[in-house]
């Protein structure tokens, strides 16, 4: 038979063109390790320069590398529910029975407990120079310990019942450092702002329910559950700018690619929005397939990357300016937590105390 007639070229070449195609289509992640914590999880990440930390529900702090190596585990025997926080070389982690610990970075060791404290559940935060860890109890209350040795620098009483009606099984959101001071937001008890050396109130304003805060320069911004975003002076509360939305809100605001972003739901469709940090202007609404009820992070500079908490726990990423899809990981646990960007390299935490990681390849240029 000639070739000309030979019926078994024609399926050849469109395989050889098949081959081609896919050696020249790059994936836009290539998984890194996926590495189980032993206990499911709702801490968060914190970021190392080499690597994460975080905790479980088993009571584990957990420190890993870029290869998913766990550096080393120290068992605190009760469920750390917020993410530990890094203070010079020492690590802070707190539980919900209510002990505080410092460990060494370098290798876990423990250098000193604090027991029978309030339970912790809303995140900790460090002060800039690494001398104070700022503590939130479940009422309110607020307090000063000196990382060296965890002794009290100062102690703010909570709200009168009265003035806030907080829920104390659950934590708050997460205090913020901005324009010099520690804002904490206390339910309808509204938001105050604290002197971090001796804790003297700096000013109060009545923005109730916060969801979660954000700080850019000198600028605080803050989401409501009655679907309100503001944005405040940070050294005396003026507000610059309030918007008030249709949409439910899910998660607290995050900055990223020079936008404000928060999650919502719409008729119970999931979606994140972009506002204008200058101005709370509208500037991008884009459809999600479950809801984001944390924070986003950017990577390559033109990528958003927006962890879903639905079963399939999907981690989008959104391409600048249009902010269309690039690619989407599925991750079969939802992800409740901020991803952690290092270089090319993302982290994200499973609900079932898994740690994901890939390696995201720059976006293709047109």
């Amino acid at each position: 038979m000639s070739p000309r007639t030979c019926p078994c070229r024609p399926p050849l070449l469109a395989l050889t063109l098949t081959l081609v195609m896919a050696v020249g289509c790059r994936e836009p992640a290539e998984t890194a390790f996926r590495t189980s914590t032993d206990a499911s999880s709702r801490a968060g990440l914190t970021p190392l320069p080499d690597g994460v930390l975080t905790g479980n529900e088993a009571g584990a702090v957990v420190r890993l590398d870029p290869s998913g190596t766990v550096v080393w585990r120290v068992a605190l025997g009760r469920e750390v529910a917020t993410r530990p926080v890094v203070a010079g070389d020492s690590v802070i982690a707190g539980t919900v029975a209510g002990d505080l610990v410092r460990l060494a970075l370098s290798n876990g060791t423990e250098q000193w407990r604090l027991t029978g404290e309030p339970p912790v559940l809303t995140p900790l935060v460090t002060a800039p120079d690494g001398s104070s860890v700022y503590v939130v109890a479940p009422d309110g209350a607020v307090r000063a310990l000196a990382v060296e040795t965890g002794k009290v620098r100062w102690a703010v009483a909570p709200p009168k019942p009265d003035e806030a009606h907080l829920d104390t099984r659950r934590g708050l959101p997460a205090p913020a450092l901005a324009g010099g001071l520690l804002v904490v937001a206390l339910g309808d008890a509204g938001l105050r702002a604290l002197s971090p050396a001796e804790g003297g109130i700096a000013w109060r304003r009545d923005v109730r329910n916060v969801v979660g805060l954000e700080v850019k320069g000198d600028v605080l911004y803050a989401s409501t559950r009655d679907k309100r975003v503001w944005a405040l002076q940070a050294k005396d509360g003026t507000p610059l700018w309030e918007k008030a939305l249709a949409e439910e809100l899910t998660g607290p605001p995050s900055l990223a690619l020079g936008v404000l972003w928060v999650g919502a739901s719409k008729e119970e469709s999931p979606l994140v929005l972009g506002l204008d940090p200058a101005t709370g202007k509208e500037v991008a609404r884009v459809d999600l397939p479950d809801l984001l009820t944390t924070t986003v992070a950017d990577a390559h500079g033109e990528l958003l990357l927006v962890p879903t908490q639905g079963r399939q726990g999907r981690l989008v990423a959104l391409k600048r300016p249009t902010w269309e899809r690039a690619f989407s990981l599925r991750t079969d646990t939802a992800l409740r937590s901020q991803p952690v960007v290092l270089g090319e390299q993302v982290f994200v935490l499973g609900r079932d105390g898994r740690v994901l990681s890939w390696k995201l390849r720059p976006p293709e240029r047109p």
